[in-house]
Order: C-alpha cells, then structure tokens, then sequence
C-alpha cells in the first residue's frame, strides 16, 4: 500500500492512516524486543512514530515506510538498552502484564517465551525479533540494526543456541505429538 503525500494538508492524513495500520505491529515487535515490558514497548512505539511523522514527507514516498518505521523502532530499542544498560531494573520470574490478547492454551507458551527472550541481550533480542518475528533477511536486519550481514549471522546462530539452552525441554510439552 502506498502512503502517499496527497491527502490532507501536508500528508497529515496520510500519516494518521499509517500509524493507525502499523500501530499494533510495531508494538507487538516492541513487546517482544522489550522482553514483555509494555510501558516500554509503548514508549518505543512512540518514539518511533513521532520520528517517522518527522520526516513523513520522505517516508512517505519510500518503497516501503513498513520497514522504515520498524527500522526506526529497533534502533530506537537498541538505543534505549545503551543508555539505561547500568541502571537497568531487575528482573523477576513474574510478569506484570503480558503483550496482546492470550488464548487460553498459548498463554504458558507466550510467558516461557517471553521469559527466554528477556534472558537474552539487547541485540540478541533484536536480531531474534527481526529475523524470526519480522521475517527479514539477513541484510535487512543488518541494515536495521546498523551492522554487518556477518554479525547478524553470527548472533543470530548464537542467540538460537541460547533460547535453545534457555527453554531445553519447557517446549516438549507444548508440542503434540
């Protein structure tokens, strides 16, 4: 879909129908980068659309504003664990609120994954939500977070192996046989 300049005064309108479409994906990402924190994950959704409105008159005429905004919601994240990575909050084993709608049999999963997941560093998370969350490539996620295809394979392989020692065998028991 294009969300083009020529509705409404300066795009406005434009801009307003997008946000209202990427909205609840964005932050679904945001909670799954946050590692089910949803105050922050609100925040950063935020903060990446007031960036995108920012500069709306180019977003809007890119290939795919989608991905730009998501872009700008990972760097945004990965921003944000930098400079609050010495005063960061501790971690409990009981979550206060957990990311969207739960139906009844997923919600063990969703909190086991959640869980893993905020075990795993910042990029970790990152390179995790981008390729497995947002189905990106290897370069895009890359250009995401503003590294090399390398290190996003390397990471990606080692934050597999993480979850992997993470969960162990939490997940057989969601798995039918």
């Amino acid at each position: 879909m294009r969300w083009g300049r020529s509705s409404g005064r300066d795009g406005r309108e434009g801009y307003a129908e997008f946000a209202a479409a990427r909205a609840g994906h964005l932050y679904r990402s945001a909670c799954l980068l946050t590692g089910g924190d949803t105050h922050l994950a609100e925040d950063l959704v935020q903060e990446a659309l007031g960036r995108v409105y920012l500069r709306w008159d180019r977003v809007s005429q890119a290939d795919n504003p989608a991905a730009y905004a998501q872009t700008v919601l990972t760097r945004g994240f990965l921003t944000h664990q930098r400079r609050h990575s010495t005063r960061r909050e501790r971690a409990t084993d009981v979550l206060p609120e957990v990311c969207g709608p739960d139906a009844a049999g997923e919600a063990s999963l969703r909190l086991t994954l959640l869980a893993a997941l905020g075990q795993l560093s910042a990029k970790d998370r990152a390179v995790v939500i981008l390729r497995y969350w947002e189905d990106r490539s290897i370069e895009e996620a890359a250009a995401a977070m503003n590294t090399t295809p390398a290190a996003v394979r390397t990471r990606c392989v080692r934050a597999l192996a993480r979850l992997r020692a993470l969960l162990g065998d939490a997940l057989g028991e969601y798995v039918s046989p």
